[in-house]
């Protein structure tokens, strides 16, 4: 369980982190009348994996086409995620063989990566290779890996999504905070996680970095002469909450011609 809130009033430590945004403007092509998408889970047998899958065969107008993992190989991944009947979507360790496979369909992709920073690069560069677009969510993915795609994903024209956080709420709360920023001084971002390793969250980045690129100084008096106190806050109890916004990305990124950096750019 996760929660993430604001309070402006104390003092926050972690507002200086470097902003991980290389973004440029957002393009996309023309909107046709859409089949089904075809969506590739990298990293199925995870938690926000089995998720996804039974979020994603729910959804209208997109199907699990492909599961990737290097745990339960060979088992069907509708078994896996506990689902009434089978998907007849076995397991598979290979994402290039995944990849090949609906290449060939000619139908429109999406390569959902749940994996680390350490493959995100390298997955991003076989789905496009092979004509998919990627959405990614992975932790600690790394500033020169985010420009690097963005470079990679501009020169082949294939649209990609990285997105910190798959929250809708915790980008409504960054919305809100970044409103009220413009009233006070004194800034805390408080937040708890059930590993204390986890700290900060990507959540919990984005909001130091948003709130210290607006040219704001913060916490540079003594706290005793605020005496305002607004507080956002917002709780992540299941990892369901997400997939609102997994569904939002993958409708969005079938349609970009180069990475965007952000599901907020699309709120």
């Amino acid at each position: 369980m996760a929660g993430l809130s604001c309070h402006f009033r104390f003092r926050i430590h972690h507002i200086s982190y470097q902003n991980v945004n290389p973004t440029r403007s957002v393009s996309c092509s023309a909107n046709p009348p859409q089949k089904n998408i075809k969506v590739i889970i990298n990293g199925a047998a995870k938690e926000i994996g089995r998720a996804a899958v039974i979020a994603i065969t729910k959804a209208r107008g997109m199907e699990v086409a492909g599961a990737v993992d290097s745990r339960f190989v060979g088992e069907d991944i509708g078994q896996v995620c506990d689902m009434e009947e089978p998907l007849e979507i076995p397991i598979i360790k290979d994402l290039t063989m995944v990849l090949g496979s609906i290449s060939q369909s000619k139908a429109k992709g999406v390569v959902i990566d749940f994996t680390d920073s350490t493959t995100v690069y390298d997955n991003v560069k076989q789905a496009t290779a092979f004509g998919l677009r990627s959405v990614v969510h992975v932790p600690r993915i790394k500033q020169e890996t985010v420009s690097a795609l963005s470079g990679f994903c501009e020169k082949a024209s294939m649209g990609c999504l990285v997105a910190p956080t798959l929250s809708i709420g915790s980008i409504l709360l960054q919305q809100a905070a970044i409103t009220a920023s413009f009233h006070y001084k004194n800034v805390e971002i408080v937040e708890s996680r059930a590993n204390p390793t986890d700290f900060p969250s990507p959540d919990a980045v984005q909001i130091a970095n948003n709130l210290s690129n607006l040219g704001q100084i913060y916490n540079k008096e003594d706290l005793s002469t605020e005496v305002k106190v607004y507080s956002v806050k917002h709780d992540i109890t299941d990892v369901r909450s997400l997939m609102p916004g997994l569904i939002l990305a993958i409708r969005k990124v079938v349609h970009l011609k180069n990475l965007v950096y952000g599901l907020e750019k699309f709120l």
